[in-house]
């Protein structure tokens, strides 16, 4: 290292002249550290919920699938019985000279899980499903803040020990001022505010989603 004093009063220290292994190394300390992060049991509690809401609201939609298939199949039956009740009802007027209704019985038991399983459908789609989203988006909120909390907790202790390992610099020059923006501390508070963005974005989509659905429903009701 050379450097004249007194044209350069203030001096940078880096671990390595290369830049590309200096970047390398940055990166991978801040993978490490946000591993760290991920790994902090409040951190793992809420992308578990985040999880298990994303996996309610899956199972929503497969549901909804499932008897949108059962509701078209019991419409193409209900045809096919329809004419047949009226066909027995017909000849059985003709060779017995009275109506047999037996069929109808078949008939009525087919609309009736018809009916409640289109009632099934929408109540899926106009209510459960919605309110899934809402919580889905929640609790990605819920697990997005804690994260970056989580980072900003490292990064404060990283800079806490950087600062440590500084003092008796300190003690010799009275003052060293330190530019944490530009190391791991500094790219892990980057990264954090990141997160916080993005908790942000999801809680208002959220809200909108939750006034949304509000309204919709006083309108109707």
């Amino acid at each position: 290292m050379s450097f004249d004093i007194a044209r350069t009063p203030t001096l940078h220290a880096v671990a390595t002249e290369d830049e590309s292994m200096l970047a390398h190394d940055l990166q991978s300390r801040v993978d490490e550290a946000i591993q760290q992060a991920h790994a902090q049991a409040d951190v793992v509690e809420s992308i578990e919920a985040q999880r298990a809401a994303e996996e309610h609201r899956t199972g929503l939609q497969k549901a909804e699938r499932v008897l949108s298939q059962s509701a078209t199949g019991f419409r193409d039956l209900l045809a096919e019985l329809a004419k047949a009740a009226l066909e027995v009802i017909i000849q059985s007027v003709i060779t017995k000279g009275q109506p047999n209704f037996a069929k109808l019985d078949e008939l009525s038991v087919v609309e009736n899980r018809h009916r409640h399983t289109n009632r099934a459908i929408e109540r899926i789609v106009e209510h459960l499903i919605p309110l899934s989203q809402i919580a889905c988006l929640r609790e990605e909120s819920h697990a997005l803040m804690t994260t970056a909390r989580a980072v900003e907790r490292i990064a404060q202790e990283r800079a806490e020990k950087v600062l440590g390992r500084l003092k008796d610099a300190v003690s010799e020059e009275m003052v060293l001022p330190v530019d944490m923006s530009k190391g791991v501390a500094g790219a892990l508070i980057a990264h954090a505010g990141g997160l916080k963005h993005r908790a942000i974005q999801a809680s208002e989509e959220a809200d909108r989603l939750d006034r949304a659905y509000r309204d919709r429903n006083e309108t109707a009701a």
